[in-house]
């Protein structure tokens, strides 16, 4: 038994070693790619269609925001001591010490450069000190730290108000209705694209894509011509298709619908002979496709995407 396990388990991948390379057959499947916009990264809500979460964007010509980096405590710079915040008082008591180490390296005592003072003296000249010391202290945070400090909030909530005030006055777009006229220009995309991609039409792909689009369909013909494979897609029928969502950004109208469609999906090897699907039974797929239009322009294919 186990020797006949292990002969099976080798026949297998010999099969698959020498089997034709198969790719995913009609137009844009098997991967999610194209652009939403600034929705692109952001998975459309789901929909009775398509109830389960349309897979994550693959490939797209819109770059992915870096995540915003909050500054961390270590980055901030360290608060300094009493005397780097209290630079009078510093420069007074510096005064006094030089006056001191000048007496002592004159050959008198540490108070030797004060003569004439004497201890009463110093004490009291360290009282004065003391006591201008905290009155400058207070002259600066009342006339000078204080107004700036409050008035960096102050022209923070002024700049967000005035940030506000403007996003309030500012022209908001009309929301994008889509109606029966685009439900159908819809299907008839659905079916133009995979009529084109069944006959490598490129040109008519042009027309019904955008040029992202395109140029991913391009490059799934040529991976299958090379491979001399071709996958034709007929009999194309909506079956359902509701809308995930609608939006309108830089002048353009974006609309995200769900999509279940059945065909007759099949792809031949160079002599004819059908390697994957099959060319008389339909089979069915639900895929999201976004569309866009310019204002005044027509509907064209912007994303695919595949669902879990």
């Amino acid at each position: 038994m186990r020797h006949t396990g292990l002969s099976i388990a080798f026949l297998l991948a010999a099969l698959l070693a020498f089997s034709p390379n198969l790719v995913d057959a009609a137009a844009g499947s098997g991967t999610s790619s194209g652009s939403r916009g600034t929705r692109t990264y952001t998975a459309p809500p789901p929909t009775a269609t398509a109830p389960s979460t349309a897979a994550p964007m693959q490939r797209s010509a819109t770059p992915q925001a870096a995540p915003n980096r909050a500054p961390t405590a270590a980055a901030a710079p360290a608060a300094g001591g009493f005397m780097s915040r209290n630079p009078l008082m510093a420069g007074m008591l510096g005064g006094l010490i030089g006056v001191g180490l000048g007496g002592m390296l004159f050959g008198g005592g540490f108070f030797s450069g004060m003569s004439g003072m004497g201890m009463g003296g110093m004490f009291g000249l360290l009282i004065q000190i003391v006591i201008i010391a905290f009155i400058a202290r207070w002259l600066y945070t009342r006339f000078v730290r204080r107004p700036a400090m409050a008035g960096g909030p102050e022209i923070m909530d002024r700049t967000a108000n005035d940030g506000a005030m403007q996003g309030a006055n500012a022209p908001v777009a009309p929301p994008v209705v889509i109606g029966p006229q685009d439900y159908a220009a819809f299907e008839q995309i659905l079916q133009g694209v995979q009529a084109a991609w069944s006959a490598q039409d490129m040109h008519t792909l042009q027309t019904l894509a955008t040029p992202e689009m395109a140029g991913y369909f391009n490059d799934q013909l040529s991976d299958m011509a090379s491979r001399g494979q071709r996958n034709t897609v007929t009999a194309v029928h909506l079956d359902q298709g509701d809308l995930s969502e609608a939006w309108a950004e830089q002048g353009r109208d974006y609309a995200t619908v769900a999509m279940r469609f059945s065909m007759i999906d099949a792809t031949y090897d160079s002599t004819g002979r059908v390697i994957k699907g099959n060319a008389t039974t339909r089979t069915e797929s639900t895929e999201v496709w976004t569309f866009l239009r310019t204002a005044g322009g027509r509907w064209i294919l912007s994303a695919i995407q595949q669902t879990h």
